[in-house]
């Protein structure tokens, strides 16, 4: 038999494991440097040249962090994780090397367009838009070719059984792929240029909006929770040493999240022109999605039945088990912040900041490192990383920068929120908008802190890691014979 065919494609996963740790750092330095900016406003803007200053502004770094930390960091963990489970999984390569490879460099073409062209300002505006449009047809390919990729694996899987967390890996791949052209759907005009025509969105007003949020939402519930699903029901058990706990439940999980999440994105749009019966509509299925969630979370927790003594030892399952206690926190909150009344006094102000971190970093950050350091010293040909007491480092690093960060933006959101719609009895506004301000200062300055914290231990990551692959042999792994009956990878 051919090399091909007698071993898994790991020179794909480990470009993808690298560029991981790679922009998470980039990610979460502009991440750093912006929430500075709302301390110090003209921390880039003073002493630097005129035609800079837009470019090192916080509107044009805000949008370039989140979609480092989401797009970057996120999407190349998901292709890494995905690309190895899919293997281990279903015993077999890769469909076609030279498509994966295809994946790999388009998704990094997509970044880097992405990383020139939001400081740029050149950006898909809803009512306008020049030089995105081929970003998103670029982004199109990529996932197709993800999606040929992935799914070819599968149908020539030597085993029967479709492991579950190729369920969830599958179902974002086709979720995303639904959500980007839903949501990037544009009319060009061609009138005045035949290379780069002017689009526009066909949506408008209050179904633009929809739009949107059912597309944000889904971009959190698919993209930042399904495909990390995928991850946490592979790399949990695997270090754990353990079955997952209830195969049955993660079905149940699977169908339950999958059909709820799509109905949840009007709660982010409570108290605007959307009709009320939708916004209501978005509250309900919110709250009945708290129900899968916790599934999953207890599911993951549960697995550990038997092997809770390695958590003293382990700092790999510290990672993926406080990833899923932030997954049930989060899972929490957010239907908690969709009901009316609640989000009457948290929307638009930084407990909704704190959620979202709590989620991105606890939830999404710690699962994907995690599941990086299970995988790192094997597609490079280890037995485990170059220093596991530097593991242990980061996580405490980690954890106290999240803990400092969520904790700081849920006071001073609550806060916010109550001094917003405090009013004297004359009906005018108790506090002007400054003194929220004010109040917020030093809470945004722990933010810094926290996020700095976060930001270190990426860097103490990405030191074990080149370190581990300087040691190692970067060669692929021998395909795996098909087990009588592969009920657990």
């Amino acid at each position: 038999m051919s090399e091909t065919q007698t071993t898994y494609n790991y020179k794909v996963v480990r470009q993808f494991a690298v560029m991981t740790v790679i922009w998470g750092i980039v990610g979460m330095l502009v991440g750093v440097i912006i929430a500075a900016q709302l301390v110090w406003p003209e921390l880039l803007s003073a002493n630097v040249p005129e035609f800079l200053a837009p470019i090192l502004s916080y509107g044009r770094l805000r949008p370039l962090h989140t979609n480092a930390v989401i797009f970057a960091f996120g999407g190349c963990a998901l292709f890494a994780t995905s690309y190895y489970c899919v293997q281990q999984t279903c015993h077999a390569r890769l469909l076609s090397d030279g498509l994966a490879a295809f994946t790999f460099w388009g998704w990094q073409i997509v970044i880097l367009l992405a990383a020139l062209s939001l400081p740029l300002g050149i950006t898909t505006g809803k009512e306008y838009a020049e030089l995105e449009w081929p970003i998103d047809i670029l982004i199109t390919v990529v996932w197709v070719v993800y999606a040929v990729v992935f799914f070819g694996t599968i149908a020539k899987r030597k085993v029967s059984h479709i492991y579950v967390a190729n369920w969830f890996f599958g179902a974002m791949i086709i979720a995303v792929a639904l959500l980007h052209l839903g949501n990037s759907a544009e009319i060009p005009v061609f009138s005045e240029s035949l290379l780069f025509p002017r689009s526009f969105s066909v949506y408008a007003g209050v179904q633009d909006a929809m739009v949107q949020w059912w597309y944000g939402h889904n971009a959190v519930g698919f993209f930042l929770t399904a495909g990390f699903l995928g991850m946490m029901y592979y790399f949990v058990p695997k270090q754990a040493g353990r079955p997952v706990y209830s195969y049955r439940l993660s079905v149940v999980h699977f169908w339950a999240l999958i059909f709820t999440y799509m109905w949840a994105g009007p709660h982010h749009l409570h108290y605007t022109a959307l009709p009320d019966w939708t916004q209501s509509l978005g509250m309900i299925f919110s709250l009945i999605l708290l129900a899968p969630s916790w599934g999953g979370m207890i599911n993951g927790i549960m697995t550990l039945s038997g092997a809770w003594h390695k958590l003293r030892d382990d700092p790999v399952l510290k990672f993926l088990v406080t990833s899923l206690s932030f997954y049930g926190m989060s899972t929490f909150e957010g239907p908690m912040m969709s009901i009316k009344s609640v989000n009457a006094l948290s929307h638009y102000t930084d407990w909704t900041v704190g959620h979202v971190h709590s989620g991105a970093l606890g939830w999404v950050a710690m699962v994907s490192v995690g599941s990086l350091y299970y995988l790192l010293p094997r597609v490079f040909g280890r037995q485990e990383m170059y220093s596991t007491k530097l593991i242990a480092v980061h996580f405490w690093i980690a954890t106290i920068g999240i803990v400092l960060y969520v904790a700081s933006m849920w006071i001073a959101g609550v806060y916010q929120g109550l001094i917003w719609r405090s009013v004297n009895a004359d009906g005018t506004l108790a506090y002007s908008f400054v003194e929220g301000v004010k109040f917020s200062y030093p809470f945004w300055t722990i933010r810094v802190a926290g996020g700095a914290l976060f930001l270190v231990g990426m860097l103490i990551m990405a030191y074990n890691m080149f370190r581990t692959i300087g040691a190692g042999e970067s060669r692929d792994a021998p395909i795996l014979a098909p087990a009588p009956a592969a009920k657990h990878a």
